[in-house]
């Protein structure tokens, strides 16, 4: 059956559900069955999904430079978000790091400014601005964001806050590497098995905690690898048949949407945390508006 454009934008529009469930899902991996067997058998799993899915890419059309900053800023940004959300010290924690971790939409559009060529309005820098003091509420507790109390709290556990913010960077990097040097070329099967690659070699030399094996644990595993999978494939299909534009909107809601799940799933409390996160969204759409003719 032939797809309506529309049609194929609702699919892509799907994938930040999925986004929006990772945060609790990587988090409940570390505290089931730890994060170096749990991840070992996710991105095994992940990789034989998206094969199937995608196949590999045209490697020779792929440059030198692209394998080594492209792939490499997608592995940068596999480890930090994994070590981040682990070395978290409770569910609302992990939610504030994934929240810091989800300034990639700006991010991706103000490195796409600066270093690719994007034309964007002058207030786009509102929209960075915005995007960052909503992260300053998360990490500070408050509204009205108190600098002094946010560094207290980012002492707290300062490695996992770090690492999440380069997750961010390293994202929004490969993004914009992808989008100059790829080629057109599609390099989702090659990022997971480098993954599993990677999380399985940390995993057979014992760097990365884990835990005893269970059922529970390996359902949840195997349904992170369907949602680490499935948000690859619903978003390169909406990209390839659907309109961009509204699904970069759509991606927009991510922080929101993973709130939500956290409550439930993580037992994280929403407060300031949520609305911090619809300025997230805001600053987010706020970028992606000053890009626009």
């Amino acid at each position: 059956m032939q797809l309506t454009q529309n049609q194929a934008t609702l699919i892509g529009c799907t994938a930040p559900i999925f986004w929006g469930l990772s945060v609790s899902l990587v988090r409940l991996i570390s505290d089931t069955i730890g994060i170096g067997l749990g991840l070992a058998i996710n991105y095994l799993i992940a990789f034989v999904f998206v094969w199937f899915a995608f196949g590999f890419p045209r490697f020779s059309r792929l440059p030198l430079k692209y394998y080594i900053f492209g792939l490499g800023s997608a592995i940068g940004t596999s480890l930090t978000f994994a070590i981040s959300l682990s070395i978290s010290s409770s569910g609302t924690q992990a939610m504030e790091v994934g929240m810091v971790n989800y300034l990639w939409p700006s991010l991706t559009i103000f490195f796409a400014v600066l270093f690719n060529g994007q034309k964007a309005k002058w207030w786009i820098s509102i929209g960075v601005a915005l995007a960052i003091y909503g992260i300053c509420m998360v990490l500070s507790g408050c509204i009205l964001v108190d600098f002094a109390s946010m560094w207290d709290h980012v002492k707290t556990n300062p490695l996992a806050y770090f690492l999440a913010l380069w997750a961010a960077i390293f994202w929004a990097a490969y993004s914009n590497f992808t989008r100059a040097w790829a080629n057109g070329e599609d390099p989702t099967t090659v990022i997971f098995g480098l993954n599993m690659l990677i999380f399985n070699s940390i995993w057979l030399l014992d760097l990365a905690p884990s835990r005893e094996f269970s059922m529970k644990g390996l359902g949840i595993v195997i349904l992170t690898a369907m949602v680490m999978g499935g948000a690859y494939g619903l978003w390169t299909f909406g990209v390839q048949k659907g309109k961009i534009a509204i699904m970069a909107i759509a991606s927009y809601f991510t922080p929101v949407l993973s709130c939500v799940f956290a409550s439930f799933l993580i037992g994280a409390s929403l407060n300031h945390a949520f609305w911090a996160g619809v300025a997230v969204v805001a600053g987010s759409f706020v970028c992606w508006a000053a890009t626009r003719d």
